[in-house]
């Protein structure tokens, strides 16, 4: 008689059936009940299979019993026959964003680290219903929106998160309730450790599970579950909002900026969305909603020739000629000195002062490549009274001129790399090379481009 499968193990071996190409997974074990069971559940899923199963530990160091911890984890996969790794990080809760955010933030990146050494490309986290239903209800008691209450994803990518954008982090255990996994446990007679800190009712979501949702059980039986499908509702209706954002980006996005007039017409929610959406591809922080409003209303009513600069924690929301940029913040950073280079005939030359590459392509009219060659270039910033003459059918301009002409927005003048020899400009990023010293005849040329990191 063929042996029955536990529904636990069914639920793994369906939800990785959605993966058939990843041949190694791994599993974020940290020792406890949850991720023991999803640990021994999927050694007993893919026992005789092709896949090689790993588990990644992380050392805190934030309990005097983490050393312990580490080396159960370590014997519980001896005693599996599975490979098992470990990484020490250290965890900066001086950072403002507080001890338990600080621990999650080194947690994953260094579980990030591992599945890169070992190259994985499946990790999984044993989150189950009710830690669902706990993060539906943290954030709806921070007020967040769509995007907050739509809770946890069954699989996602978070490079920013991981610093892997190849990593797929999964939660095959998301329909399962903790006491499902108890119950496994049981079963099984899996050992596991307690974290201590887990009583600490001083951490929110301790307080939520311990004395709060205890007490939402009590009223309201299956209280879990619900909020799981609350969660999906929202993440449904967060997957039409993105949708209708990428939508406006695509008609409102004009040469790396926001045209506000084809936003004309749309409501204030509506901007709002595409807003979040344009800050989200960018991976800035999402801003709160009291923000967005504010700066939408003085993107709308500051008169036109008006230098508008609304700041955010990133970066700095600007806009020019009734186009809206995100611009890179510059609190506290020096501007960067001149720097003296030679070309050899390189493709391209990078200028890490100067956050870009001046890059050199053969053409058929230009700077002689010889003349170049022979010379000592400077790369610097613009110091004033600087000129150019773009085209010999063309009138030799200054700077703030052609700036002018080329609607190049003031905040950028002061930041575009010039390029001159023995005090005679050759070329500036956005507007070109100086004509004066193109080839009268025909010989091995090269034109000047800059692009940005």
């Amino acid at each position: 008689m063929k042996p029955q499968i536990h529904p636990l193990e069914q639920t793994l071996a369906q939800f990785l059936s959605a993966f058939p190409q990843q041949r190694r997974v791994a599993v974020a074990f940290s020792g406890g009940l949850d991720s023991s069971v999803l640990l021994h559940g999927m050694r007993a899923c893919l026992s005789g299979g092709d896949i090689t199963l790993y588990a990644f530990h992380v050392h805190h160091g934030l309990s005097a019993d983490a050393d312990q911890w580490s080396e159960h984890c370590a014997t519980v996969c001896a005693k599996l026959n599975l490979p098992f790794a470990m990484r020490h990080v250290e965890v900066n809760a001086d950072g403002g964003t507080g001890i338990e955010e600080a621990a999650r933030e080194a947690r994953y990146a260094a579980l990030g680290a591992l599945c890169a050494e070992h190259d994985v490309e499946l990790l999984l986290t044993a989150h189950h219903i009710d830690d669902q239903a706990e993060t539906v209800l943290l954030q709806l008691l921070r007020g967040s929106g769509i995007a907050g209450i739509a809770g946890m994803e069954a699989a996602n990518r978070a490079p920013k998160l991981l610093g892997n954008p190849a990593l797929i982090m999964a939660r095959p255990l998301l329909e399962t309730s903790r006491a499902a996994l108890e119950d496994y446990a049981r079963t099984h007679g899996i050992n596991n450790i307690e974290d201590e800190s887990n009583g600490d009712l001083r951490f929110a979501r301790n307080a939520l599970r311990l004395a709060v949702m205890p007490a939402l059980e009590q009223h309201f039986p299956g209280f879990a579950a619900r909020f799981a499908r609350t969660a999906q509702h929202a993440h449904a209706a967060q997957t039409l909002l993105d949708e209708v954002a990428s939508q406006d980006l695509e008609r409102c996005h004009d040469e790396d900026a926001l045209d506000l007039a084809r936003m004309s017409g749309m409501s204030g929610e509506r901007i709002d969305n595409l807003f979040r959406h344009w800050f989200a591809g960018r991976g800035l922080r999402m801003p709160s909603t009291a923000w967005l409003k504010e700066m939408r209303s003085q993107l709308t009513l500051a008169k036109a020739e008006a230098q508008l600069c609304v700041t955010h924690p990133d970066c700095h929301i600007r806009r020019h000629r009734n186009r809206v940029y995100i611009v890179t913040r510059e609190d506290g950073r020096e501007p960067p000195v001149p720097q003296d280079f030679s070309w050899r005939g390189e493709a391209s030359l990078h200028f890490p002062a100067f956050r870009g590459t001046l890059l050199f392509e053969e053409s058929e009219s230009g700077i002689p490549a010889d003349w170049l060659r022979a010379r000592t270039c400077t790369i610097h910033l613009r110091e004033g009274g600087e000129r150019l003459k773009l085209a010999a059918n063309r009138p030799t301009r200054s700077l703030k001129q052609h700036y002018q002409a080329n609607d190049v927005p003031a905040w950028e003048r002061e930041i575009l790399p010039l390029v001159s020899s023995q005090g005679t400009l050759l070329f500036v990023a956005r507007l070109g090379m100086d004509c004066a010293h193109f080839a009268k005849t025909p010989e091995a040329c090269v034109r000047l481009q800059w692009r940005w990191d």
